[in-house]
Parts: structure tokens; C-alpha cells; sequence
């Protein structure tokens, strides 16, 4: 049963630990929320341990500083990573489908975010025939559609070059407009035939790489705004979870300061994953 709740007050007494998402909780995409910003803070002076896992492609340094120049201390989490901080270790080590990757990428979309590579041996190139792999970290422009990419992939795809992107999230906040994002310029992808290569929530491994260095985890609660990672993540992870309904599927759920639970259902039932407990925005 997905309960309404106007604000985490309501349940905090009975959780230790929360993870949050980055976008769609703490901002949606146009700086830190002050409700949500107080959030943190008074779950932090309550004794709760907050985790901040996050699909962005950004680093965690770069993260750490966003959060502080909105006013938020980054020492407020017990941990704070990205699917962007983990690509560049697997980028670095070598390993898995990245040890045959090639050095030599191509970058698609925005040239706002190469921080995955900084430091490492890699190359960009602007000619698409010399790349290893494709390269994404966001579209380039908040009106961008599959479309827009879609000759540059049949043509990859042609080539038989890999797609390697951080994040799995199909659309994301831009200046808190929803917009199309990395993961489902991969989706469309694979559909034509190419290899990606993605990491990123649901995937366990992520939230289980957070949780595994922290002691006294006790009962443990995600907040999110999509379905298909945040509460999907919960689900493998086995625990509750929040769904914030005026994130990404805003334009479903409605904008109400109250959450359509009747909607809720009928959304999670798409995605088979239905969270705990449903609320318009992360507030106190």
C-alpha cells in the first residue's frame, strides 16, 4: 500500500539511514531547494546517517562544491557518490567491458561535463571513425530529442562502436524544465543494434558500495523521483522507499501538494515498483 505524507517529519522516527537522490529531491536542476535543504539539515541534527547517491555523471568533488555553494555542508552525509565518480574508477582500472574499451572517445552531446576523464589516458577525438567508443554525459541543448542524435547513432552503430554513458535516467531537470537525458539516447542505442555500456541506478552494486563502509546502518529508507531507478533500486536493495511525485514524472503524478496516490499505483505498476510512501517534495 503507497501511503501519502506531506512531509518526512512524518516517518523520520522510524528509519536511521536515508539515501537520496540528487535531482528531483535536492534540486531540480536550477539549485539546492531551501525546503529541501532544511530537510537535511534536520535529519542530520536528529542523529540520522544521509547518504547522497546520485546517477549524475559529475564527480563527487565537483558535487561536494555544488552542494556547499548552495549553502548545504557536504560533510552533512555520511557518504556522498555518483554513477560519474564510479565510471571514472572502472575508466582507470581497466576492468570488465572497460578493459577492451580503447582509449580514443568521441563525445556526444553537452561538452559542459569531461570529468569522468580527468587524469586518465584518454583521448577525445572530434571524428567518429577514429573513436574507441562513444562518450555521453547530458544532451546539449534542453530541447534535444532522439532525433537529434539519431543519424550520429545509426552510424555509430554501423561502425560497431560502443556507447558508454553514466547514469541510466531517461530525462532530467534543466533549470527545473524536464528534459531529455543519457540514458535514453543509449536505450535508442541498443534498440538500433549498438553496444552501451552504462552503470547507474537501480543497480545494487551502487547502493550497496555506500552502505558497505558505514556502521549502525539500522532501518533504512531511499527518497527519490523515478520509478524506474530510485524505487526500482529500493526494491533490489529490499528496502522502503519515497517517491517524490513533482520530479520527473511531474507531468503524470501533477503537481498537487498532496500526491495522487491513485496515480502513484497506476505508475508504479508500469514500472513494477511501487515505493512505500509518496510526497509532492522532500520538506521537513
Amino acid at each position: 500500500m503507497i501511503k501519502p505524507i506531506v512531509n518526512i517529519a512524518k516517518i523520520a522516527d522510524d528509519y536511521d539511514t536515508f539515501i537520496l537522490g540528487l535531482d528531483g529531491v535536492l534540486t531540480m536542476g536550477a539549485g539546492l531547494l531551501p525546503e529541501a535543504l532544511n530537510c537535511v539539515e534536520r535529519l542530520f541534527a536528529s542523529g540520522k546517517k544521509v547518504i547522497l547517491l546520485s546517477n549524475t555523471s559529475l564527480r563527487v568533488a565537483q558535487v561536494a562544491a555544488l552542494l556547499a555553494q548552495g549553502g548545504l555542508n557536504p560533510a552533512r552525509f555520511s557518504c556522498v557518490m555518483t554513477a560519474g565518480e564510479i565510471l571514472h574508477y572502472l575508466l582507470k582500472k581497466r576492468v570488465g567491458g572497460y578493459a577492451a574499451l580503447g582509449n580514443m572517445y568521441y563525445h556526444l552531446g553537452s561538452r559542459a561535463e569531461q570529468g569522468v576523464f580527468c587524469g586518465l589516458d584518454y583521448i577525445e577525438t572530434p571524428v567518429l571513425e577514429n573513436a574507441h567508443f562513444i562518450y555521453m554525459s547530458a544532451a546539449a541543448d534542453a530541447n534535444d530529442t532522439i532525433e537529434t542524435y539519431q543519424p550520429l547513432l545509426e552510424h555509430a552503430a554501423g561502425l560497431g562502436i560502443p556507447f558508454v554513458c553514466a547514469g541510466n535516467d531517461t530525462s532530467c531537470f534543466r533549470n527545473g524544465k524536464i528534459c531529455l537525458a543519457q540514458g535514453a539516447v543509449a536505450e535508442q542505442y541498443a534498440i538500433i543494434g549498438g553496444r552501451i555500456i552504462t552503470l547507474g541506478k537501480p543497480d545494487v552494486r551502487l547502493f550497496r558500495y555506500c552502505l558497505d563502509g558505514l556502521s549502525d546502518i539500522g532501518r533504512l529508507i531511499l527518497v527519490g523521483d523515478n520509478l524506474a531507478t530510485d524505487i526500482k533500486g529500493a526494491v533490489a536493495l529490499e528496502c522502503d522507499s519515497v517517491l517524490v511525485s513533482k520530479g520527473v514524472h511531474v507531468n503524470y503524478l501533477g503537481e498537487g501538494y498532496i500526491s495522487d496516490v491513485a496515480k502513484t499505483r497506476e505508475l508504479s505498476n508500469n514500472y513494477d515498483a511501487s515505493p512505500n510512501f509518496v510526497i509532492s517534495n522532500f520538506r521537513w
